[in-house]
């Protein structure tokens, strides 16, 4: 299954992260304080946005070639987005850790981490990098988890957005009493999109 293989290059990932540590983002203008990432959403009149700014998907292959993440974010400024969720996955997703300081320096909407967090180290990646907010995927973390995750990442000024598929997943994410709950209609396991998971789940 596709989740099974990104979680374990994620492993991987974070076991090379903890043998050099997290390394300072380079960025041309301090990144400032974090900014409300619920408090936009719950802010914006009407529906609120969140824009997600992506090079490549395992489902579609490259999506844009010509991918600017500072061009995109400002067209979703322009468009009028709420927010901006910035895939920083490398090997299925062609993201980049570097795109989120590239994003919040150019515009600013606050800016979400999504990435398949599997450990304590890339919350913390996360907040030096900028993020404003992470995602944390409930079919790949347990209770525990997902309640310390949100925790860690509330204490470092981040909001929490967890990501759900189907029932067990929400009864596991409202018992890890999150704030910020997102359907999410594609099946991470085949990458099959199914509408109707909204309305079961909502």
């Amino acid at each position: 299954m596709i989740l099974d293989t990104i979680v374990a290059r994620k492993k991987e990932e974070v076991a090379a992260l903890k043998q050099r540590g997290i390394r300072p983002p380079e960025t041309e203008a301090p990144l400032g304080p974090p900014r409300g990432f619920m408090q936009a959403l719950l802010a914006a009149p009407g529906v609120a946005i969140i824009a997600e700014a992506k090079k490549a998907s395992p489902s579609k292959g490259v999506i844009d070639p010509n991918f600017d993440p500072r061009k995109i974010a400002l067209n979703y400024k322009q468009g009028g987005a709420h927010a901006i969720s910035v895939l920083t996955d490398r090997d299925f997703f062609q993201g980049s850790i570097d795109y989120i300081p590239l994003v919040r320096n150019t515009v600013d909407l606050p800016v979400l981490r999504k990435e398949f967090i599997i450990d304590p180290l890339q919350i913390k990646e996360a907040a030096a990098f900028g993020s404003d907010a992470i995602l944390l995927i409930a079919a790949i973390l347990e209770i525990e988890q997902l309640r310390d995750f949100r925790l860690q990442a509330e204490e470092a000024g981040m909001d929490v957005l967890i990501e759900v598929h189907n029932e067990a997943e929400l009864e596991k994410t409202l018992a890890a009493k999150a704030g910020l709950i997102g359907i999410n209609n594609r099946n991470l396991n085949d990458f099959s999109v199914d509408l109707e998971t909204t309305f079961r789940l909502q």
